[in-house]
């Protein structure tokens, strides 16, 4: 089955302009086959068809990868590993933080980091609010922040103010376009309507910054 469903998913992206190697679009597939066989006793995913997983997990993620700019990302309540596992695997040379409070899907993360083979994946247990990373003794910010499903505009940005500067991007993904929050102390830099080809529902991507110290 995994050939058809490769084949699914090359004609998505090809629809969608995107375009990825046969081996990264195997890995993909590879990838949301795990989620389908850990469905059967975790409750990952509310899909259960794995052909539906093709459009409405993977190009309803890699929709986004265009607006991915940096190094280093953190996808916050990562969940089955949407966006963060479809982003590491077609950006090798990116490094990603997946973080999520629950323990069976971290769990799932990790396996599916080692069945994937993705060295540039690191799997977080734990509240996001209480996550300091840092690197030789000084605080870690990253280049990009990604939320899918996770929580509202306004705790998303709450949440992880300690794990942004000036530069970091956080890229929230939405269905219906709510470009509303009440945080003073960020910006709204752009607000994107996805197509994901295969799905009818909207999809939109809001962009958005710090503000800076001289316009708070």
């Amino acid at each position: 089955m995994k050939e058809p469903l490769r084949l699914q998913l090359e004609h998505g992206l090809k629809e969608m302009g995107l375009h990825y190697s046969v081996s990264a679009q195997q890995k993909l597939v590879h990838y949301i086959q795990l989620i389908a066989r850990w469905n059967k006793v975790f409750n990952l995913t509310a899909i259960r068809d794995v052909e539906e997983m093709v459009s409405k997990h993977l190009l309803d993620s890699l929709v986004v990868e265009p607006y991915v700019e940096g190094n280093t990302i953190l996808d916050v309540g990562s969940g089955a590993g949407l966006p963060g596992i479809p982003f590491a695997i077609t950006s090798p040379d990116k490094d990603f933080v997946l973080i999520d409070t629950n323990g069976k899907k971290t769990r799932f993360l990790t396996q599916a980091k080692i069945d994937l083979k993705l060295d540039n994946v690191t799997v977080v247990n734990q509240r996001v609010e209480d996550y300091r990373p840092t690197k030789e003794g000084h605080r870690i910010y990253f280049d990009v922040i990604t939320a899918r499903a996770y929580a509202a505009t306004d705790d998303i940005l709450s949440s992880t103010l300690h794990l942004q500067d000036d530069a970091t991007s956080i890229l929230v993904m939405q269905g219906k376009l709510d470009k509303q929050f009440n945080s003073g102390q960020h910006e709204l830099v752009e607000s994107h309507s996805l197509d994901v080809y295969g799905l009818e529902a909207e999809r939109h991507l809001l962009e958005i910054r710090k503000r800076s110290i001289s316009n708070i």
